[in-house]
């Protein structure tokens, strides 16, 4: 899998190159008997990869010599998370957290977690090159967001309008589950269950459903 993900991507880029990256990698959690944690297990609803293979994506090739990464990670993979904000060359600079909340506004705490109850997730940022500062809305844009969550796995949409207001294109989204105008979504074709599945991302999170 590894190398056909690695073909796939640089068959699928073709030599494009991108000034924008996000990405929501199929991280795999584990345990401290290096066992796919059991916590997370019964939530395995995709493929996920190993960090080895995440770090070894040639996204570096496909990058302009000025560009911005998001890359989100759970909570308890922090570290694992810059270290593939490394890889693909980049150099980790802040982060906007993602804080899930109920209806009423509240905090949504059905979320996983073996120490504490999860309800953020962390959108890594990451630069690359010179003046690779943000566009001037990203100055005004504070690094918190609240939304209800959807689908499992599924990122909130309203991270679009944040990307697109702070960074330049062209956009790339990695391991993305549906297209978007404007964004070019590899969708890791390797494998067939991570094909984009929708069609667009019409519906804001906000108006989830229960």
């Amino acid at each position: 899998m590894p190398h056909a993900a690695n073909d796939d991507l640089t068959a699928f880029l073709d030599g494009q190159k991108f000034a924008t990256v996000m990405a929501d990698p199929p991280w795999r959690f584990t345990n401290r008997t290096g066992k796919v944690a059991p916590e997370h297990k019964r939530l395995s609803r995709y493929p996920t990869m190993e960090l080895e293979d995440i770090c070894n994506l040639p996204v570096s090739e496909h990058l302009e010599d000025t560009a911005h990464c998001y890359l989100w990670v759970p909570n308890a993979l922090l570290p694992e998370g810059l270290q593939v904000l490394s890889s693909w060359g980049f150099q980790y600079k802040s982060n906007i957290i993602w804080h899930k909340i109920r209806k009423d506004g509240g905090s949504d705490g059905r979320g996983v977690g073996f120490y504490f109850r999860n309800v953020t997730e962390i959108l890594l940022f990451g630069v690359r090159g010179k003046n690779a500062r943000t566009l001037a809305p990203g100055r005004r844009q504070v690094n918190l967001f609240g939304t209800r969550k959807r689908e499992h796995s599924r990122k909130p949409d309203e991270q679009y309008d944040i990307i697109e207001s702070c960074s330049w294109g062209p956009y790339l989204e990695l391991f993305g589950r549906g297209i978007r105008e404007n964004w070019t979504v590899w969708g890791n074709q390797a494998e067939s269950d991570y094909k984009p599945t929708w069609k667009t991302y019409k519906f804001n999170s906000s108006v989830a459903a229960e």
